[in-house]
């Protein structure tokens, strides 16, 4: 092909060099556009993937389980105190959740704020989410009943769930878990979770157990879908959903301390309004 090659000049020998070398690159070139697509699907499934799924919930289990035992130690406590305590105690719980929502609530957008918990109350109205759950809680409560007495589950079930599920450190902590096997900020809010669950239960009765349910139900489906959900979920994203959330937990301290009858459940919309909103308009 190249001839003799005692006969070629140093410029024929530098001439079948290049040729050589580009036919080289050529193929190098065909080879790395075989395997980008091999490369490509692998570097999205790195984005993607969540630690194994025992991994990624323990923290959602322990924050369950947390909420379990601290309820029962509550209803252990429950008839044993004089009525005139309990009543005083739910109300010192209520002005502390309020504490917590207008914590929440103030590193929130003003208008973000206002249009989401209108437009969220308003959905929530119209779909009644609030029946639906004290419907729920009902046919647990009919479940669990034995006879000659009465279990009360609804309002500590709703009262609960709300308050253990509405907040930054339940979104935070399920991706954390779901991603990097890090359930730091999970297993402290399972001590907050099971101390507050031992004085709702002593007050509320058996619903507060099962919200544990709504604990495992929730942070479980952000933990398991965090490696889908965290390029959504910004720092910033989470600190306006999180006000919205609570300016809710606010109306549960009000309905505690104050024993009023807000019906937070039908201003849980606002929360994907808060997200909407922030995506529309602050990004």
């Amino acid at each position: 092909m190249f001839g003799d090659c005692e006969s070629m000049t140093l410029r024929d020998t530098l001439c079948v060099s290049a040729q050589v070398r580009g036919r080289a690159r050529i193929i190098q070139a065909c080879l790395m556009m075989l395997t980008l697509p091999s490369r490509k699907c692998g570097a999205v499934r790195g984005i993607r993937a969540t630690k194994g799924w025992d991994k990624a919930m323990l923290g959602t289990l322990v924050n369950a389980i947390a909420v379990i035992l601290g309820g029962t130690v509550g209803l252990l406590c429950k008839g044993r105190l004089a009525t005139r305590i309990t009543d005083n105690l739910t109300k010192a719980v209520g002005l502390c959740v309020c504490i917590i929502g207008v914590s929440s609530a103030i590193q929130g957008d003003a208008m973000l704020l206002v249009v989401s918990l209108g437009l969220g109350t308003l959905l929530g109205e119209v779909v009644d989410i609030d029946r639906r759950l004290n419907q729920l809680a009902q046919w647990m409560e009919e479940r669990f009943r034995k006879p000659g007495k009465d279990v009360n589950v609804a309002q500590g079930f709703v009262t609960a769930t709300l308050l253990f599920c509405v907040g930054a450190m339940s979104i935070v902590g399920a991706i954390d878990g779901g991603l990097r096997g890090n359930h730091e900020i999970l297993f402290t809010k399972s001590l907050l979770d099971g101390t507050a669950a031992i004085v709702l239960a002593s007050t509320l009765g058996f619903g507060v157990l099962l919200s544990s349910l709504a604990v495992l139900g929730y942070q479980g489906g952000i933990a398991l879908l965090s490696g889908y959900l965290q390029p959504f979920l910004t720092n910033e994203l989470i600190l306006q959903v999180s006000a919205a959330g609570g300016v809710m937990i606010l109306g549960l301290g009000f309905n505690l301390a104050l024993d009023r009858q807000i019906k937070v459940a039908n201003q849980l919309p606002g929360l994907l309004v808060a997200a909407a909103y922030f995506f529309l308009v602050l990004k």
